[in-house]
């Protein structure tokens, strides 16, 4: 009996990717999409071997993409994705490992702490997957219609990863149970077994390559593309008034004034809008939401935000970071400033990792010392097409 074996998954076709070379075998930059995941696990201390599971049709750019590298002898998938990781998983019964490994050939970018969680989860557990929180609210329709039936509480939610690490034995067993079904992942194969999953941090830059669009993030993320990396920045100020919150990162923040503006008077949002559209050369906040136009009034700054965040979505940009600074005596910004990283992530559709929220004061000197008021400041990086 050995360790841990690595089955890693290239069987299938790409279709929807829209290349007659399945996605897996495409050049990422010096290496083919699913080389990049092997040399990971090859090169992890805690795994013994690495199987690939591919199409007896694809023989010969499995050969290309992998004629240097030492790996065992590869299996024949089957016609679905269920049935490829149990016949890799039956392949292995001679070796007997302990435990077993199982990654999607077409997600590159496995890097070494991400294999190392997933592998000290199984010391304790009899199966363990990466995962990242959900931060979109879900809506849940009915079958081939658009009508909501109801919102899922995203708290509860989690977008599973690979690699999948489980007990050899109890997911080849849960397999061959379940021969001609159809699940999506083997986390659901092991659920449906009774085997306990549980989870382990994901990583972000675990992206599986699905679409062109994809495609194009991974060489983006291995400064492959010819993209160009832009900077704005924004400031922005607002006079305490009446009111007993102050809008901040669209967060209402309990004080004992609000902010006078002619929208909500977040401020912070108001900054960070201006980065972005400075980012992209396409003016300020007020060129697109005029103070003087009574539509305006009360507006909610999201919106300005999310029509920032479309103009650098239309320029087939990406936004790489935001950085935003509040300058005041008060209110304090710490409590919350969880809440408006996360606030301002969900808004722009990025990782929460890209958002930053400090707060610093102006030693009671100046119109913020003397507590009149607040301002902020934000930096907006981008990556934008050359």
């Amino acid at each position: 009996m050995t360790g841990c074996i690595a089955l890693i998954l290239s069987g299938g076709s790409g279709n929807r990717f829209g290349d007659q070379t399945p996605k897996q075998y495409l050049q990422l930059g010096d290496r083919s999409i699913i080389r990049h995941a092997i040399d990971t696990f090859v090169e992890h201390p805690g795994i013994d071997g690495v199987r690939i599971v591919r199409r007896p049709e694809d023989n010969s750019l499995y050969e290309a993409a992998l004629a240097d590298i030492s790996v065992l002898d590869p299996v024949d998938g089957g016609a679905t994705r269920q049935e490829s990781v149990r016949l890799g998983l039956e392949s292995l019964e001679d070796i007997n490992p302990t435990t077993v490994l199982v990654h999607d050939g077409a997600r590159p970018f496995p890097d070494t702490g991400l294999v190392t969680r997933t592998l000290d989860a199984l010391n304790d557990f009899q199966a363990a997957i990466p995962a990242l929180p959900v931060f979109d609210t879900i809506k849940q329709t009915a079958s081939n219609q658009k009508t909501i039936q109801k919102t899922l509480d995203r708290q509860k939610l989690w977008r599973a990863q690979t690699p999948q690490g489980f007990n050899y034995r109890a997911i080849l067993t849960a397999h061959r149970d379940a021969a001609g079904l159809e699940l999506t992942d083997d986390a659901m194969v092991a659920e449906r077994a009774s085997i306990p999953v549980t989870l382990v941090d994901g990583s972000e830059s675990n992206i599986k390559i699905t679409t062109q669009d994809d495609m194009q993030q991974a060489k983006r993320m291995l400064n492959l593309s010819d993209a160009i990396t832009r900077v704005g920045t924004g400031f922005d100020v607002h006079q305490y008034g009446p009111g007993d919150h102050a809008m901040l990162c669209g967060i209402a923040v309990p004080h004992d004034h609000g902010l006078k503006g002619h929208s909500d008077a977040d401020a912070p949002m108001h900054a960070l809008t201006d980065a972005l559209l400075g980012a992209i050369s396409a003016g300020d906040i007020g060129s697109h939401f005029p103070p003087s136009e009574e539509k305006w009034r009360g507006a909610a700054s999201s919106e300005f935000l999310r029509h920032a965040a479309k103009l650098v979505s239309d320029m087939s940009g990406q936004i790489i970071n935001i950085d935003v600074t509040i300058i005041c005596e008060s209110p304090k910004i710490g409590p919350h400033r969880d809440a408006m990283r996360q606030k301002l992530a969900e808004i722009l559709e990025i990782s929460i990792s890209r958002v930053s929220v400090k707060a610093t004061t102006t030693e009671k000197l100046g119109f913020t010392g003397r507590s009149e008021g607040l301002a902020a400041q934000a930096i907006a990086s981008v990556s934008v097409p050359g």
